[in-house]
């Protein structure tokens, strides 16, 4: 008979204690560990498919072929581009972010258009099957994308091709799924689904963990496409273990404000193709639709811009985007003055403050500096220091940066301006929108040349 006792893991690492402890040795994070039930039987028994070899041993480097992986282009140029190429068969890929960001919507909209290439199952644990229809029936009877194969997309959604599948039990969606052969799979979400081998609760460390690895075994198996959706905590994190992240092969995240009109799909991680990489949506009656000009959104008008507004040419993922930084500089109300950042690193924002008080003659250490990144972009590379210099010295001066004018270098502790990586791209990709002066590190030596050259 089973002996039943009960063990302890940490809801950060995954890490498994006999009893309670205040810290997690492994990861480090405060009251993290949750009570769970735990059978020694169970824990020890695992399906046999599992168990089976899956190949007769180390292959020779040499003999291993050298055929490429042919990719599924969705017809989604921004969103092709920012899995590196397109869908890799046989990839497992994490979709996160917080309520409401439109993780269903996008890949409902993702099934829809690769329903065209073969059959797709969208397994959801959240909703009815009669609510993922009433989301079809908005987001696909009506063309969301400005594209000639609407007609095309909307006779797959809607003909044999796109399966809804309302079930949570894992291992019988697999077992379903290996009948069918389906080319790509959704579960909405990882913390709804279960497997009954695996003694623990639906959404708990342990369930999360095994049921990823469950779909990641049936992925490289079958090279079927999937795509799971992760909850995120109230810090932002994507919920569960850090082993889901290194578990699948490409991370996407929607990151920014979701109470507005645009959505920013980050890749954090792909195993297949550059990280960094952003999509930009608008979200829509009809779902949500690719912005091909980020650069466009994230600037705001020229003639309209005041003091404390700096453009800067940034590279995000493997592009260059043009962002607007915005700072404010006024005096502190208490002994104390604050520095906040918004869509930039605070270390940073501090140092470039020292930066301007120590060597450009800036007496900020009695007034409040705030600092942002319009359009709800996260900028963190070092290219953007020079602009975030010149945007608070604007507000410090109150004096408006020509609207002709972007910039970027990094920005050293003596002052001068550093070179960057793109720097040709940067200053092309401002030429192009029309900024005819690019202050970088090409034609300005320090901070305090880059002022002068800006503010006069």
């Amino acid at each position: 008979m089973a002996k039943s006792r009960s063990v302890y893991s940490c809801s950060g690492c995954g890490f498994e204690s006999p009893r309670w402890l205040g810290r997690c040795p492994q990861c480090d994070a405060w009251n993290s560990f949750d009570e769970r039930p735990f059978t020694v039987a169970a824990k020890s028994s695992r399906p046999a498919a599992t168990l089976r070899a899956q190949n007769a041993g180390p292959i020779p480097l040499h003999e291993i072929g050298s055929a490429g992986v042919n990719r599924i282009c969705i017809g989604m140029p921004e969103f092709d581009a920012a899995l590196g190429g397109g869908i890799v068969p046989g990839s497992l890929t994490l979709v996160g972010g917080p309520p409401g960001a439109g993780k269903s919507t996008l890949l409902l909209q993702i099934a829809a258009r690769l329903a065209e290439q073969g059959e797709v199952v969208y397994v959801c644990g959240e909703e009815s099957a009669a609510q993922v229809k009433l989301r079809a029936s908005r987001i696909l009877e009506v063309s969301s994308f400005d594209n000639p194969s609407t007609p095309a997309l909307r006779a797959s959604a809607q003909g044999d091709k796109l399966f809804v599948y309302p079930e949570t039990n894992l291992r019988t969606v697999l077992e379903t799924l290996d009948r069918r052969a389906p080319v790509a799979i959704v579960v909405d979400s990882i913390q709804t689904v279960w497997l009954p081998e695996s003694e623990a609760y639906a959404g708990s460390v342990t369930q999360i963990r095994d049921c990823t690895q469950a779909l990641m075994e049936y992925a490289k198996r079958t090279g079927c496409a999937c795509f799971i959706v992760g909850h995120v905590t109230k810090d932002g994190a994507i919920a569960g273990p850090r082993l889901l992240e290194h578990l699948v092969d490409t991370v996407l995240y929607f990151e920014g404000e979701t109470s507005g009109e645009h959505r920013i799909l980050r890749a954090y991680k792909n195993r297949f193709g550059s990280i960094d990489e952003i999509c930009v949506f608008t979200m829509h009656d009809t779902g949500l639709r690719e912005v091909a000009n980020p650069s466009q959104l994230f600037l705001g008008a020229r003639s309209e811009r005041a003091s404390g507004s700096c453009v800067v040419a940034s590279i995000v993922g493997s592009r260059p985007v043009l962002v607007e930084v915005q700072a404010l500089v006024g005096e502190a109300a208490y002994g104390t003055p604050r520095r906040l950042a918004n869509n930039l690193d605070q270390q940073r924002l501090a140092m470039i403050i020292a930066v301007l008080e120590r060597r450009a003659g800036f007496a900020l250490g009695t007034h409040d500096v705030y600092a942002s990144v319009a359009g709800g972009l996260r900028i963190v590379e070092p290219a953007a220091d020079l602009g975030i210099a010149l945007a608070i010295a604007s507000s410090f001066r109150n004096v408006a940066i020509a609207p002709q004018v972007a910039v970027f270098g990094e920005l050293g502790l003596s002052g001068e301006i550093r070179g960057v990586n793109a720097a040709e791209r940067r200053a092309a990709e401002a030429k192009k929108l029309g900024y005819t002066d690019v202050i970088s590190p090409g034609n300005a030596r320090d901070v305090t040349a880059a002022i002068r050259a800006v503010l006069g």
